[in-house]
């Protein structure tokens, strides 16, 4: 384990190959009752690089009116499939926060021009509660900044089984992924990295 900043933890291999596969398997359920989406920013309708889809009573969307929580898919209208209960289990374990997540926001990245512009997760009205990051698939190359935009930042490889918790004060630091390590990893059969994070929405 290592600790970067005020609050954040980086445990890279704590999944092992077959908890890696067996979490891409849940993905791969969740994406049958809530399809990837290829959302849009606010104002611009600009397309993110990245697709999109969410597990929990509450699901992260974006469209041209707003960056916001909702507890139905996008397209489809349907509620969002529920948490897992191994995903569930590993907040449980790894958070030591006395309430579960309501959301788990699943990030697909697939090629070179993949990426997510630095930014800092501030939709949700419990802000105490901290963020649990797990990715798969190819390593990206993540960013992490400080509490202002304008803080010096720090890149650094995450490969797939790597979890990592934001608490404390770094549960509001900016931070981003510049892109991937194409085909660095074969978990997943279509290439790329899938990045999970699990967040508390409303106050307990």
């Amino acid at each position: 384990m290592a600790t970067m900043a005020e609050g954040f933890r980086i445990l890279p291999g704590y999944l092992d190959r077959d908890g890696q596969k067996s979490i891409l398997s849940l993905v791969d359920t969740i994406a049958q009752q809530a399809p990837f989406t290829r959302y849009v920013m606010p104002r611009t309708g600009r397309p993110f690089s990245i697709d999109m889809t969410n597990a929990g009573s509450q699901g992260w969307i974006a469209d041209r009116q707003s960056y916001r929580y909702s507890p139905v898919h996008p397209v489809t209208g349907r509620p969002w499939p529920a948490i897992p209960d191994a995903l569930l289990a590993l907040w449980r374990n790894l958070t030591f926060y006395g309430h579960d997540p309501e959301c788990c926001l699943i990030n697909h990245y697939l090629g070179e021009g993949a990426k997510l512009s630095l930014h800092r997760d501030e939709d949700e009205e419990a802000m105490d509660a901290p963020i649990l990051n797990i990715s798969l698939g190819d390593t990206g190359i993540f960013r992490l900044g400080g509490p202002a935009r304008s803080d010096p930042t720090r890149s650094f490889p995450v490969e797939s089984g790597t979890v990592m918790i934001f608490a404390g004060p770094s549960r509001l630091y900016y931070h981003g992924v510049d892109g991937l390590r194409v085909g660095s990893s074969r978990l997943l059969p279509q290439g790329g990295r899938l990045n999970l994070t699990l967040r508390r929405v409303t106050r307990p």
